[in-house]
């Protein structure tokens, strides 16, 4: 079997664009070094953070969906779009990882009695009225 110089060409090409389909995912560690160090407005700042970093990954899911439908029915006719298609789904291998880290977050703001009203005060007797 004999493979034209320019089918070879094509296949490296087409190999080489693959992996440009989309970015490696990179999941936040649920458990940080400096977790003991935080107290409950840190605990809090990083909560909303990594909200506001949901919504963002929730859009590019959007996106990516989107794109793979387009390059999937332009591919029935142009084959080699297939390749280019994101099959590695970092976004939503992202949000899990994050809702994860929050879920690990809300334990310790528990733990720690973030958000719980002061512990009660005994409260001072009154002291007898001396009149002069």
């Amino acid at each position: 079997m004999h493979i034209s110089r320019n089918t070879f060409s094509a296949t490296i090409l087409i190999i080489g664009l693959a992996g440009c389909a989309g970015r490696a995912p990179q999941p936040v560690a649920i458990v940080q070094p400096t977790d003991p160090l935080m107290d409950c407005a840190a605990i809090s700042i990083e909560a909303q953070a990594n909200n506001v970093k949901l919504q963002a990954l929730g859009a590019e899911e959007g996106d990516k969906v989107a794109q793979n439908v387009a390059m999937g029915a332009a591919g029935l006719f142009i084959w080699p779009l297939w390749f280019a298609m994101d099959f590695q789904g970092s976004a939503s291998k992202e949000v899990a990882a994050i809702n994860s880290r929050n879920q690990y977050l809300a334990v310790m703001a528990q733990q720690r009695h973030c958000g719980a009203p002061a512990q009660p005060v005994a409260p001072v007797p009154p002291q007898p009225y001396r009149g002069s």
